[in-house]
């Protein structure tokens, strides 16, 4: 708890405050160290980030957009933040369940509320620092790789080259980029019960929306229900093919990125959980979705382009 009162210490808030009776729980996070903070009847949220990230992680991005996304009602209203390493104080949100993919099957409405949350902040996050590109993210994830002399999987570079058909099919039909959060976990998701929240935005930046939202059914490993489910309330009816195959090409296309960070963990020894595990789950998901029958559908359907 040392570490948490000199990272305390280190905010003005709290200057000559005495902490010796705060109470610190420690709450959950892959790479950060996250704790819920209540002093004098006020609790806030700190997150302390964890060795590594500033190779992958641009903080000033991450203060600029998580103060957009507060201002847009969409996240907690971020109190402090040190752009220099990161150290962020927000408030603590009372009331609000931490989702997981089994809650998201679970609570009524859950998918509803994330499709509606995602909806704002698409339109009202006004414009993110930071441009979220896919193949530039995947080359910078190498080089972190490489310099970490850390093992890829057999075959991800012949799967990269196979993805230069996403890329074309994509680079066709540009659409307007939105501000996205860009790593939809369910641990993001903070439901009332009557909203969602979103937190976390490390990864954010404008993106096409539709990366969101096939991310989310990754994370969530929604149904073939709850996928329409999540469109249909997203668009207020049935997606265009063109929105519903951008939306199924990004789930293959975040396991293939988020192999990488995997692996990036895995290097970094993060004894969150086993990350070679989660990086070969992530591999083996993305090609096993990319070689199935309905994925040069949806791919044609994006190559296509709107109303096509």
């Amino acid at each position: 708890m040392e570490e948490v009162r000199a990272a305390l210490a280190r905010i003005p808030r709290f200057a000559g405050r005495d902490l010796a009776g705060a109470r610190i729980e420690r709450l959950g996070g892959l790479t950060n160290r996250v704790y819920r903070v209540t002093l004098d009847g006020e609790s806030f949220c700190l997150r302390i980030p964890g060795k590594g990230t500033e190779d992958y992680i641009d903080r000033r991005v991450e203060a600029t957009n998580a103060r957009a996304a507060a201002a847009a009602g969409i996240s907690p209203e971020v109190l402090f933040f040190d752009p220099e390493d990161g150290l962020m104080l927000t408030r603590f949100l009372e009331g609000v369940v931490t989702m997981t993919p089994e809650l998201f099957a679970r609570r009524e409405g859950a998918v509803e509320r994330a499709a509606a949350t995602l909806r704002r902040l698409h339109r009202k996050g006004g414009n993110f620092a930071f441009h979220f590109d896919l193949f530039s993210m995947i080359d910078d994830y190498l080089g972190v790789i490489a310099k970490r002399k850390a093992t890829l999987p057999e075959g991800y570079h012949e799967l990269v080259n196979e993805a230069e058909a996403v890329r074309e099919a994509l680079a066709a039909h540009p659409v307007a980029l939105a501000p996205c959060h860009c790593d939809p976990l369910c641990e993001n998701f903070l439901d009332t019960g009557a909203r969602m929240w979103i937190v976390d935005w490390e990864y954010s930046g404008m993106n096409d929306p539709m990366w969101d939202l096939g991310d989310l059914s990754v994370e969530a490993n929604f149904t073939p229900e709850q996928d329409e489910a999540l469109l249909a309330a997203y668009f207020g009816g049935p997606p265009d093919p063109f929105d519903r195959g951008r939306m199924v090409v990004y789930k293959a296309m975040c396991d293939l990125l988020w192999t990488l960070w995997g692996l990036i963990q895995h290097a970094d020894g993060n004894p969150a959980e086993d990350f070679w595990a989660y990086a070969l789950g992530r591999f083996e998901r993305c090609k096993a979705l990319m070689a199935s029958s309905e994925f040069p559908r949806h791919l044609e359907a994006v190559r296509h382009g709107p109303g096509g």
